[in-house]
Parts: structure tokens; C-alpha cells; sequence
């Protein structure tokens, strides 16, 4: 039995956060090298035990990020996935071997549909595959993770057989996945118990959850499995991933904090933590979170209905069964405004969860004043939006500089617009279809693209008309998807920012496909 193994026994759960791997499998989610390395920071921080950081075969980026945040991190164990496939799991060995604590995530489809469809192998040789991969993962790390794609649609009888052979290759991690989001709490507990059961050396190995969100059952499914001995539940922020997404980390932990009577388990999550990382992989990723998302949504702890009121002013506890701050939300406060200095600010983006160098404050803090002289009062979600908006863009490579736009009943309609690309600056001209559409069509002359805009969203941060307007773009291009967000006090501003945002991350893979096609 492991070090890991031990510490984990009892009622000590391991959170496995696949953010940066599978989270950004979400179509349009694709995080910056510097991105990733800001997550893995703050992962690390907030006590998550182990990062996924990347598939370190699948480009020479992943490699390259899941080697500089093996480098980095100084608690976290880092996990670099791989096929059972010898060049994966050599890639993925040479990249975590970095790592205070590396590990080799393997894994192989073990269900009759993958089988007969995807890998074309009988029972009998991917049996020896697991064998082989694991061990030649093992000479290369302690801590191997085995994983059988889509463990829920395999014969039981099967997957102890599969299990097994991992275990006896050195697998320390046994995970069970629910890939395609199809099992109920119920089922998928009772496959733990069985395989637990009948595997001969199972108690020498964890036990994984990693659960798809498809039938909205990932997180119950995740839970149920901890009562069927499972030690480690795989988990994103916000919850995104690939197809409906993952198990929500943040709904874990609190539900596991929250509900000790039915869930007497523990995690190492410093649950304060828990916003900052919601609205940094929201930012990053330019993926909006849903106003009524369960413990980090705009209207987790809003309260509008006048009984619920009534309930909250005697008693809080009447209609909250936590506090905003056991997540890190901080109360709204109106006393931001022009008149505050550095020190202030420097005080409320401590409250809110931010920590910038000098020269990422200043930027902050120059948006801030700018945003203080249009708006008569700054709320915190108008500190966040601005924030957000300069960690999402500060590497992008092109940038709204200025932007003028004729609008109105006669027409036509007409937008110049300059950008800063690379350093230069650019501007043009042009008509449209209304004031957006004018907007994106001068984007369009100075940057030529064929993509297709799949969604255009937006919304007020805050109440008032002076409010800042937040808008989401989504763009296609040759099956790749990307989106960007903007915000400011002017729509159409915002809409030029969220348009640029999404292109500068379509033109970035661009880049990555054309160095790979090279490549090969």
C-alpha cells in the first residue's frame, strides 16, 4: 500500500481536479499557456490534491504546460493523462517527472461498444494492453492512475478482470468513470461495492469517481460512490467539460462541508477559495457561469421572494444553509468610487479574492478610475468584471483601442474602429446592419477571418443604465470553436472587446494546427 493510500484512508477524500485537462475539452474553452499556469497556482493554493494538467501527447503546448506546472507547484500531485499507448505514457512520464509529486494517468476503453467500435480488440487484448502500459507507467512514477473508459456500460465480471490486472501492473488508483454521464446514484454505487468486493487486491489501490454531467446526476453520482468506498472524486471548476461537463469541484466540497451528517467525509479544500476560482476559470475560459449555479452562482445567496426576505432579515439561517463567506463572496458594498486610492482598492480586490503583481495592479487600478468616472457607483461585481476582463486579455495579441459608432433610425449605420495588433495600430471603417453589426464588420476588415458567429449574449453586470454591460461572443471556424467576453460601459465598446477576444484565441489554434500539421 502507497504512502497516498494510507494518508487517504478513512474519511479523507482526494479531490482530482481536471480542469485544465478535461475542462478544457469543453468546445471553446481552450486556456493560454499563461492561463493555465494562473489556474494551476491557484488549484494548488486552495488545496486541491491532485492537478490533471494536461494531455502532454496531444501538442507540444500541453507538454510544454504540463511541464511548467509540474515545475511550479509546490503541494498538489501533478497528473498527465495518457493512452495505453507506450509513446502517451512516455510523453506524459517525461512531463511530470518534474513534479515534487508526478503521476501517470493511463486509461482504456473496457465497454463492448468501445470495443467493437473504437478500439477494434477483444476482452482478451486489452487485458494484456493494461498490463503492459501500467507497468511501463510504473518503472516511470510511484503513482500510476488506471482508468477503464466507460466503466458503466461494462459487464461486471469484465471489469474486475480489468481491475485486477491493473492492480497486480501497480496501478495506485483505480478510477471508474462514468464517460457518458448515463448511470444513476444508485448503479453506479453499487459497481464500487462490486468490484470492490470481488478484486482480489482492490484495498492496496484508491478508488475513483470521475463523473460526466449528461443526465445532471455527476455530482449525486460522485457522492453515492464515497458511500461504496471511493476516496477520490474527479472534479472541474464550474463544472465545465466535454459535452454537459463534469462534476462541479465547488458543489463537491460544500456539499461535503455542508451535509457532514449524511456525507461524514473531509477534503483538503480551503473553501474560501472557492469564488475566486470560479470567476478566474470563468474568465480565463470566457465561459460565463449561470446566475443560479449551486454555490457560485450570481444568485447562489440572492434572495428576492419577500417571504424569503422576511425569513432572512429574523434569521439567516431560515433560508441559506451557508454562509457567502464559507465560499469566499463578499458582501456588496457601495464604497467604491472616484475618490478611493490605491490603498483602497488594493484592500477591496484583497476582499474579493485577488492577488496581482505591481504592474498588474496599476492596470487594474487605471480601469477602475476610468470605469469610477463613468459610473456613480462601483459595485464589487463591476471590480470583478473589470478585473476578469484584464486577466482574460492581458496576453491577447490584439486589443480594442477605440472604437465610434453612428447609430440610429436613417442609417446606414457605421462603425471606426482601431485596434492594436501585434504593437500596431490599425484603424478602419466600415458600414453594417445596425451598430453591432457595423462594429464587427470593421473587425472584420482589419482582421480577414471565415468564422461563423454562433452567439451573440448580452447582460448588465449590475442594476441602473449606467450599468456595465458584460456580452459573450462564440465563433466557428473549420470545427474549431472558440468564445471571448467583454465588459464596459458601452455595449457596443464591450461587444468589440468580447469579438476580439474570441478571434485572438481562433487565430492562437490556428497557429497550434498549422505547427503540428509542420510537425508531422
Amino acid at each position: 500500500m502507497t504512502t497516498e493510500t494510507k494518508d487517504v484512508a478513512g474519511d479523507r477524500v482526494v479531490i482530482f481536479d481536471t480542469t485544465l485537462r478535461d475542462g478544457e475539452q469543453c468546445p471553446g474553452a481552450t486556456m493560454t499557456f499563461d492561463e493555465k499556469l494562473d489556474v494551476a497556482d491557484l488549484l494548488d493554493a486552495m488545496g486541491v490534491d491532485i492537478i490533471e494538467a494536461g494531455f502532454p501527447i496531444a501538442s507540444e503546448g500541453d507538454f510544454e504546460a504540463v511541464t511548467a506546472i509540474a515545475k511550479r507547484v509546490k503541494r498538489a500531485t501533478v497528473a498527465g493523462l495518457a493512452r495505453a499507448i507506450n509513446a502517451d505514457i512516455d510523453r506524459a512520464g517525461e512531463a511530470v517527472r518534474h513534479a515534487q509529486r508526478g503521476r501517470i494517468h493511463t486509461f482504456v476503453s473496457t465497454s463492448p461498444i468501445h470495443l467493437a467500435h473504437q478500439m477494434r480488440k477483444s476482452e482478451a487484448e486489452v487485458l494484456e494492453i493494461i498490463t503492459a502500459t501500467v507497468t511501463r507507467a510504473r518503472n516511470l512514477v510511484e503513482d500510476v492512475e488506471w482508468s477503464a473508459m466507460d466503466a458503466t456500460r461494462t459487464g461486471i465480471d469484465y471489469l474486475c478482470q480489468c481491475v485486477d490486472a491493473a492492480i497486480k501492473a501497480g496501478a495506485t488508483t483505480i478510477n471508474l468513470p462514468d464517460t457518458v454521464g448515463y448511470a444513476t446514484p444508485e448503479e453506479y454505487a453499487a459497481m464500487f461495492r462490486a468490484v470492490r468486493e470481488r478484486v482480489p487486491d482492490s484495498d492496496k489501490a484508491i478508488f475513483s469517481t470521475h463523473c460526466h454531467n449528461d443526465l445532471g446526476l455527476a455530482v449525486a453520482n460522485s457522492l453515492a460512490a464515497l458511500d461504496a468506498g471511493a476516496r477520490q472524486i474527479e472534479c472541474t471548476i464550474n463544472g465545465i467539460g466535454e459535452r454537459a461537463g463534469n462534476a462541479a469541484l465547488e458543489e463537491i466540497v460544500m456539499a461535503i462541508r455542508t451535509r457532514s451528517d449524511a456525507l461524514p467525509y473531509r477534503t483538503g479544500i480551503e473553501t474560501t477559495m472557492l469564488a475566486r476560482a470560479s470567476k478566474l476559470v470563468s474568465a480565463v475560459t470566457n465561459f460565463p457561469v449561470q446566475y443560479n449555479k449551486a454555490i457560485v452562482g450570481r444568485n447562489a445567496f440572492a434572495h428576492e421572494s419577500g417571504i424569503h426576505q422576511d425569513g432572512m432579515l429574523k434569521h439567516q439561517q431560515t433560508y441559506e444553509i451557508m454562509t457567502p463567506e464559507s465560499v469566499g463572496v463578499a458582501k456588496t458594498s457601495l464604497v467604491m468610487g472616484k475618490h478611493s486610492g490605491r490603498n483602497a482598492f488594493r484592500t477591496k480586490l484583497k476582499e474579493l479574492g485577488y492577488e496581482f503583481g505591481e504592474n498588474a495592479f496599476e492596470d487594474a487600478f487605471n480601469r477602475f478610475k476610468a470605469l469610477a468616472d463613468r459610473k456613480k457607483h462601483v459595485y464589487d461585481e463591476d471590480i470583478e468584471a473589470l478585473v476578469d476582463q484584464s486577466i482574460a486579455h492581458a496576453h491577447d495579441r490584439m486589443k480594442v483601442v477605440a472604437l465610434q459608432v453612428v447609430a440610429g433610425t436613417s442609417g446606414p449605420q457605421s462603425a471606426t474602429l482601431t485596434l492594436d495588433i501585434d504593437g500596431n495600430q490599425q484603424t478602419v471603417h466600415a458600414n453594417g446592419n445596425g451598430p453591432v453589426d457595423a462594429t464587427f464588420a470593421a473587425i472584420h476588415k482589419l482582421v480577414p477571418h471565415t468564422a461563423r458567429l454562433e452567439l451573440y449574449q448580452v447582460h448588465a453586470v449590475t442594476e441602473g443604465t449606467d450599468a456595465q454591460a458584460e456580452v459573450s461572443v462564440r465563433l466557428s471556424e473549420d470545427g474549431r470553436v472558440v468564445t471571448g467576453r467583454g465588459a464596459d460601459t458601452d455595449t457596443l465598446v464591450a461587444s468589440a472587446q468580447a469579438y476580439v477576444a474570441a478571434l485572438a484565441k481562433l487565430m492562437l489554434k490556428r497557429q497550434k494546427t498549422a505547427k503540428a500539421e509542420q510537425a508531422v
